[in-house]
């Protein structure tokens, strides 16, 4: 079996790669899914898939890395959402395709229904304490 290498791929499909690479992973997907309602903190993304700070922000991390995801700190939080203004110049309906593709899928559904009661509190203030901030 041949295998692909990063070096003699030209570097705009790289990237489409990498992105599409990020995109194929369950939890990224949800939390793309969430952050296509409003933006979040990690600990409303944890709310709202019921999920642990790591797998989240690790999920986060990765569509951060590749464009997809903005950061911007708001007193202890830091507050993720889709770079629209990145998105919509590179991968023009990238973000309708997703919202598309799991606007009847029931576990996003889930997801998207629990983020409306989910609040910047606990996981992220007791995780502030921790750091000390």
């Amino acid at each position: 079996m041949h295998k692909c290498t990063y070096s003699l791929i030209p570097t705009p499909l790289r990237h489409i790669l990498k992105v599409f690479k990020a995109l194929s992973d369950e939890t990224r997907l949800r939390i793309v899914n969430l952050l296509l309602e409003r933006e979040c903190a990690v600990c409303e993304i944890m709310q709202a898939m019921g999920i642990s700070q790591t797998r989240a922000s690790r999920g986060l991390t990765a569509l951060h890395n590749v464009g997809l995801l903005k950061a911007k700190r708001d007193g202890l939080w830091v507050l993720y959402s889709i770079d629209e203004e990145e998105v919509r110049k590179s991968y023009a309906c990238l973000t309708e395709l997703i919202r598309n593709a799991l606007e009847d899928n029931q576990l996003a559904s889930l997801d998207r229904q629990r983020l409306k009661g989910s609040v910047r509190e606990s996981p992220c203030i007791e995780r502030a304490r921790v750091l000390g901030r």
